[in-house]
C-alpha cells in the first residue's frame, strides 16, 4: 500500500502549456498525428473521422491501440500499432455484475482505465518511437498516451468521445473522486511524470465530440476546450425492407453493443410497450432476442442506421437507446427524440444530459414497465417540446463543424 498521496490538477484549473512545448500555430506542412484509443468503438469512431480529413488534407495519420478493436473499425491499410491486446483488464460483460452509482465509477479506473494503461505503456512508447508523431491524441481512457507524448516534449490533444468527464460525475461522492485523483497521480509517477496534471484535459488542446446545447454552460471552460460536435460513422451498406415503413410513426430500439439476459429482457419490455402502439418499430437485436414479435415490430441483426436514422427523420420518429453517447448523437443529429434507459459506465449521465435539454425522457433500464416506456415513448413522439429540443441539438452539432473543425484546431497544434 503507498503511503504517498498525490493531487492532480482539477478541471477547473486553467493551467498555461507545460514549458517548453511548441506554441500553436497555423501551418501547411505535413504533420504527423498518432492516435491512441482503448478497445472501445465508441470512442474509436470520432478518430477514424478526424483522421480521414487529416488525410484529405495531406497529413500522415496512425492509431496505437488494441489491434483486434482498432482494425475493423480504421481504414483499410491503415497503420495501426499494437498497445494493450493481451491486457487483463476487464470490465464486466452483464451490468448486473458491476457495482452501482459512484462506486461503479471507481471500479472503472480501478479495474479497467489505469490497468489499460499500464499494459499499453510499451506498445504506446514503440508506436511513437516509429511513428515520430508531431501531435499525439489521447482518448481521455488512455493514461500511457498523455505521459508518453509529456517524457518527450510532444504536444498532444485529449480526444473527449464522450462528455462525461466534463460534468463531474463524482462530485457528490468526494472520497470517490479523490481516490480516482490519486489512481491518476499514481499512474504518472509510476511512469517517471513528477509534474502532474490531469491527463484527461491536455493543457493544449481538448476535443469534445459535443455541444453545449448537450452538455450545457460550456461558456466556463478555457479556450483550449474545443466543443466540436459529433462526427458521423461511415455508412454501411446493408440490405433492409425500406418499404416496411409505410408512413405510419417510425422507432428505432437499440441497445448498442450491450447484450446478455438484462439486455434481453429490456427488448422484451420493449415489444411489449410498442405492440400497443400505431407505430413501426425496429429492434437492432440479435436473432431469437424477441421470441414472438409483435406485427409492427421488425428485428433485424444488422440495420445502416444511418440510412434508416435519416429515413425516419422524414416523419415523426424517435430512438430508444441505451444511452451510449454514439447512439444518442445519432438520433440528435437528425433531430430524433430520445427515450434513453441508461445501463453503466457515463450512459447515467448522458440520459440526464438528454432529459435536461428536453430533448428526451430517461426511463430506469432494469425496472422499465411496458407502460411505462409506452407513456415515454408516446410523449416524445407527439409532444413538440421534444422535438423542437432534439431539433436545436440537430443544429448545434451541424453548426459545431465535426470532423473538419477538429481538423482545423489539431493542424494549429502540429
Amino acid at each position: 500500500m503507498r503511503a504517498r498521496r498525490v493531487r492532480v490538477p482539477s478541471l477547473g484549473a486553467v493551467t498555461a502549456p507545460t514549458p517548453g512545448m511548441p506554441s500553436t500555430r497555423n501551418s501547411a506542412k505535413t504533420s504527423r498525428f498518432l492516435f491512441a484509443v482503448p478497445p472501445l468503438a465508441g470512442h474509436i469512431t470520432p478518430t477514424v473521422a478526424v483522421a480521414a480529413e487529416l488525410t484529405r488534407r495531406g497529413h500522415k495519420v496512425a492509431w496505437v491501440g488494441p489491434r483486434a478493436a482498432v482494425e475493423p473499425l480504421a481504414p483499410r491499410n491503415a497503420r495501426v500499432y499494437p498497445a494493450g491486446d493481451d491486457t487483463v483488464a476487464q470490465l464486466p460483460s452483464d451490468p448486473r455484475d458491476e457495482p452501482e452509482g459512484p462506486a461503479a465509477l471507481r471500479s472503472m479506473w480501478e479495474n479497467f482505465i489505469v490497468p489499460l494503461g499500464h499494459a499499453m505503456m510499451p506498445g504506446v512508447d514503440n508506436a511513437i518511437d516509429r511513428f515520430r508523431p508531431d501531435v499525439v491524441v489521447s482518448d481521455q481512457q488512455v493514461l500511457a498516451a498523455p505521459v508518453a507524448a509529456r517524457l518527450r516534449g510532444l504536444p498532444w490533444a485529449t480526444s473527449a468521445a464522450t462528455p462525461f468527464e466534463f460534468t463531474r460525475p463524482l462530485r457528490d461522492a468526494p472520497e470517490d473522486e479523490e481516490r480516482v485523483r490519486e489512481l491518476i497521480g499514481d499512474f504518472q509517477l509510476d511512469h517517471g511524470i513528477e509534474d502532474l496534471l490531469d491527463p484527461r484535459f491536455s493543457d493544449h488542446l481538448v476535443l469534445v465530440f459535443s455541444t453545449g446545447a448537450l452538455v450545457g454552460d460550456v461558456s466556463v471552460f478555457p479556450d483550449r476546450f474545443a466543443f466540436v460536435g459529433p462526427v458521423p460513422p461511415r455508412p454501411r451498406d446493408g440490405d433492409f425492407p425500406w418499404e416496411w415503413l409505410d408512413g405510419r410513426p417510425a422507432v428505432l430500439v437499440t441497445m448498442g453493443a450491450e447484450h446478455g439476459a438484462a439486455a434481453e429482457r429490456f427488448l422484451r419490455v420493449a415489444a411489449e410497450a410498442v405492440a400497443a402502439m400505431d407505430v413501426r418499430a425496429v429492434f437492432a437485436a440479435p436473432p431469437g432476442a424477441i421470441a414472438e414479435p409483435p406485427p409492427n415490430v421488425l428485428v433485424r441483426a444488422d440495420v445502416p442506421q444511418p440510412a434508416l436514422l435519416e429515413r425516419m427523420a422524414a416523419g415523426r420518429a424517435a430512438v430508444v437507446c441505451h444511452g451510449g453517447h454514439g447512439t444518442v448523437c445519432a438520433g440528435l443529429a437528425h433531430g430524433l427524440p430520445l427515450v434513453v434507459a441508461p445501463i453503466r459506465h457515463d450512459q447515467p449521465v448522458i440520459a440526464r444530459l438528454v432529459a435536461e435539454a428536453d430533448a428526451g425522457i430517461a426511463v430506469r433500464f432494469g425496472t422499465a414497465t411496458p407502460v411505462e416506456l409506452r407513456a415515454a415513448l408516446g410523449a416524445v413522439l407527439t409532444d413538440d417540446v421534444h422535438r423542437a429540443a432534439a431539433a436545436r441539438v440537430r443544429d448545434s452539432f451541424a453548426e459545431a463543424g465535426g470532423a473538419a473543425a477538429a481538423a482545423d484546431r489539431l493542424e494549429k497544434l502540429a
